[in-house]
């Protein structure tokens, strides 16, 4: 089943290139530049953390990234193509079996089960899964994630921390190859916070997986193997003095 995208270039190591990425927005009559020249290259399996002030648009960006909006101008590059021109149909594919989402507020449904959250993203594949074939890709998932015994608790019997677990499982559960995630530490106290970049840590090792995260969390970016500076619309290695 194609996905619209091409194979990636064999011995390329580069998963996502960002060029000269533009987003703005018209508000009152007026032209809001968020995103100005924007440059990313992202390789495989590695772990970028995202840093800047309260506004800036890291969450703008991560949004584009994951084909959850789009952008004003410029270009991002899966394996070589750009996303944007795929059809309605592919990037939505694209969306779903490519990349996985982690948000800081879980957005967990209150009145299903951890498994049935899990599942929830199986709905909107072509695969032609059963509903006990769906319940073994959860259950798996949240095996990988280390909440089993916790399948049929509903959210608002699990921690912050668990309730993260959950969302990273539900994230991952169509095999993506990308997870963006958005302050996925934002809610939670010190100690499961860690917890929580550990199992990031052990996604992109053990079986990895590319994971780009918006935070403002000084222990989230110092486990990334790279931090970027958002900064007047455009990246640098280095924080604007």
């Amino acid at each position: 089943m194609s996905d619209g995208l091409q194979a990636p270039v064999s011995g390329d190591p580069t998963l996502l290139a960002v060029k000269n990425l533009d987003r703005s927005y018209e508000i009152g009559g007026h032209r809001i530049e968020v995103l100005k020249g924007l440059e990313l290259t992202v390789a495989r399996q590695d772990t970028i953390a995202v840093v800047g002030a309260s506004g800036v648009g890291k969450s703008t960006l991560l949004h584009i990234l994951g084909a959850l909006d789009h952008p004003t101008g410029g270009e991002v590059l899966f394996e070589g193509r750009n996303i944007f021109h795929l059809s309605h149909q592919e990037l939505a594919r694209f969306r779903n079996r490519k990349i996985g989402f982690v948000f800081q507020g879980f957005n967990l449904l209150a009145r299903t089960s951890a498994l049935e959250n899990v599942e929830l993203p199986m709905l909107y594949t072509r695969q032609r899964l059963t509903g006990r074939e769906r319940h073994e890709h959860a259950l798996r998932a949240l095996e990988t994630v280390g909440l089993a015994e916790r399948a049929d608790h509903h959210p608002n019997q699990l921690s912050g921390g668990q309730q993260q677990r959950v969302a990273i499982a539900r994230a991952l559960i169509t095999d993506p190859t990308i997870i963006v995630a958005d302050e996925p530490t934002g809610d939670l106290d010190r100690v499961t916070a860690e917890e929580i970049l550990g199992l990031l840590e052990r996604l992109n090792d053990d079986i990895g997986k590319t994971i780009i995260m918006v935070t403002h969390d000084p222990h989230a970016s110092a486990r990334a193997s790279r931090t970027v500076y958002l900064n007047k619309g455009q990246l640098s290695p280095e924080p604007l003095q």
